[in-house]
């Protein structure tokens, strides 16, 4: 494995049994007009391998397939440490089911990067059947932002999504590291910008770029005429690792102010506005067992 240039950008992509997905994500990655300098995938289901349309790309690849499924968490753990060991200096981290809205989203957040002296820098991350709307719902302070135009023109602050589009420096997650393997998936993006607000290092998303990706609003359900949300996912799995793991975001530091607001607002949606005390009960006892550090797998 020979060091990669000075400056390098390495993009890294997970997937699992999405090999539709994966290749629309990897055309859009290679079609940059500053393309990255190689692309690392790790596939999270060899038994339906993804080899073939990892190495269709024009990029330089590197196929990373895990017998043992390591989820979102895991996965990105183990393609950021790979393109790290390869002399990154810079990763672009994205899921399989989402990709870059145009040709130049991954030259604009480099030259956005460098100019405001940026740690990470992520793009807006759109619906992809309608641009216009955000693919999750974003709150600042009580109120929810849908559209892309009502965040801004320019650049956002100290908000990012971090595996959808993301691109950090190297020397960044040497402060913030990779992510905790033990959540598996749902709630490790949570937690590593838990870690980058900690850290103070300036990051944000860069309101010039998109990323598109299937929208994910419905999981969020309105209450109080729409001034709170619940996220209540379709399914037992879903929610297992969704309820589970903010249990444990939720006793760390940075995030424990929150946790009252929590049982008050999934209180309110499940006895109030759900009337299941049986899945609030659940709720309960999910969050304990994150508290706890259970992580054992649904």
């Amino acid at each position: 494995m020979r060091r990669l240039p000075t400056g390098a950008v390495v993009a890294v992509v997970v997937t699992r049994h999405r090999r539709a997905l994966l290749s629309d994500s990897l055309k859009m990655i290679a079609a940059q007009t500053r393309p990255p300098d190689h692309l690392v995938v790790v596939d999270n289901g060899p038994d339906d391998s993804a080899q073939d349309v990892v190495e269709s790309s024009p990029l330089p690849t590197t196929y990373l397939p895990s017998h043992r499924n390591l989820g979102g968490a895991g996965g990105f753990a183990l393609g950021i440490l790979h393109a790290l060991a390869m002399g990154a200096d810079w990763l672009w981290l994205a899921d399989d089911d989402g990709r870059p809205a145009d040709e130049s989203v991954l030259a604009t957040l480099l030259d956005v990067a460098e100019r405001r002296g940026l740690a990470e820098v992520s793009p807006m991350v759109t619906n992809i059947e309608h641009p216009e709307k955000l693919a999750f719902p974003l709150r600042r302070g009580l109120t929810w932002k849908r559209d892309a135009d009502q965040l801004g023109e320019d650049f956002l602050p100290g908000i990012a999504s971090l595996f959808n589009g993301a691109l950090f420096r190297a020397d960044t997650l040497d402060v913030v590291g990779v992510p905790d393997y033990r959540l598996f998936f749902r709630g490790d993006e949570v937690e590593i910008h838990r870690r980058l607000v900690r850290s103070g290092l300036p990051f944000g998303t860069c309101l010039r770029a998109a990323y598109l990706h299937p929208d994910g609003s419905d999981e969020f359900k309105p209450m109080l005429g729409g001034k709170l949300h619940a996220q209540d996912p379709d399914n037992a799995v879903k929610r297992y690792y969704t309820y589970r793991n903010r249990g444990y975001l939720l006793s760390q530091p940075g995030m424990r102010k929150l946790g009252m607001l929590e049982v008050f607002r999934f209180g309110l949606y499940f006895l109030g506005t759900k009337r299941d005390p049986k899945a609030f009960y659940e709720w309960l006892k999910l969050v304990r067992r994150g508290q706890q550090e259970r992580f054992f797998r649904h």
